[in-house]
């Protein structure tokens, strides 16, 4: 039997919309949601509880730390939220207090063949400091990256060019923040560059009037905008992390843009850091990296997202 436990720690706005992502499908066969505020969490279970017969039976119970134990992944979802104006960097500082507390609760009903999904900001700096934290090895320890972000880009691709963003083949790499960078020059449709594509199509205004720079640009402010018009995002991050335990507890080895451990990548000028790349997700968590041959001017691009989050964790 696949284990299809899942273990949320964290119930505000993203930790919440998660669940609830994840009672609608048929992926999981029992989550547990801990929060430091018990009542809220009781209350969203019972909520989601009510849904039963409308959805996919489950398990669904408001837990305590050992409740973890057997969870075949546990998303971490806690900490503060991203004020208006705030920098995920700027994040760092009041959520790692909040790590500290977590992670080490959590600790001792960790198995060995768990795997431990980030998903607060800043997403790749905690990514990082989670797994120097826990006895895991790196590649069962990730963040949610640029998954969302790669959405966002295929999202904005897709209404420029009329086609389903499904069958968009395209790449947010590097910090899950303001130096991410969509590489266009890897970015493709039915196996023709963008480029190419968008020389026979009708549609593409968007690339002709703005420019790629201009879409890459609102890819990284796309959070900033919906928090000034909403006051959090969580919809699209909790799609995202649903995307991604789908392809852990199906051993899917699909492709899919997390932040994870980069050592001695591009000549190795790339070294010791969590950021997101092209990489292959299964069961035991990261797979293997994909490496295709990017822009100079994306590689000069990674290079710097690294050495930011670097300076900064």
């Amino acid at each position: 039997m696949i284990n299809r436990k899942i273990a949320i720690i964290g119930d505000g706005a993203v930790g919440s919309s998660i669940a609830f992502a994840l009672t609608l499908s048929d992926l999981v066969s029992e989550i547990v949601i801990i929060d430091i505020n018990k009542a809220k969490v009781e209350g969203d279970v019972l909520d989601l509880n009510h849904s039963m017969s409308l959805t996919h039976p489950k398990k669904i119970i408001a837990g305590e730390y050992k409740d973890i134990e057997n969870a075949k992944v546990i998303v971490l979802a806690c900490g503060v939220g991203q004020r208006e104006g705030e920098t995920r960097i700027q994040l760092l500082e009041r959520n790692k207090r909040v790590f500290d507390s977590v992670i080490d609760s959590m600790k001792p009903y960790i198995h060995k063949e768990a795997i431990v999904l980030v998903v607060s900001n800043p997403v790749d700096i905690l990514s990082y400091y989670t797994s120097t934290k826990l006895n895991l090895p790196k590649s069962q320890v990730f963040g949610s990256g640029t998954v969302l972000d790669t959405a966002r880009l295929k999202y904005l691709l897709s209404a420029d060019t009329g086609i389903d963003p499904r069958n968009i083949h395209a790449y947010v790499i590097g910090e899950h923040g303001d130096s991410e960078i969509a590489a266009f020059s890897v970015t493709s449709i039915a196996g023709l560059s963008i480029e190419k594509f968008c020389e026979g199509c009708k549609r593409c205004k968007g690339f002709k009037e703005r420019g790629f720079a201009a879409m890459q640009d609102d890819v990284r402010h796309a959070a900033y905008e919906i928090i000034q018009k909403k006051g959090a995002t969580y919809y699209g991050i909790a799609a995202s992390t649903k995307r991604i335990i789908q392809a852990i507890l199906n051993n899917e080895h699909s492709v899919l843009t997390i932040s994870t451990y980069l050592e001695n990548e591009f000549n190795g000028k790339v070294n010791d850091v969590y950021l997101s790349l092209p990489v292959v997700v299964g069961s035991m968590g990261v797979e293997r990296i994909i490496r295709p041959e990017y822009s100079k001017e994306e590689v000069e691009g990674l290079v710097k997202s690294a050495e930011i989050l670097k300076q900064n964790r």
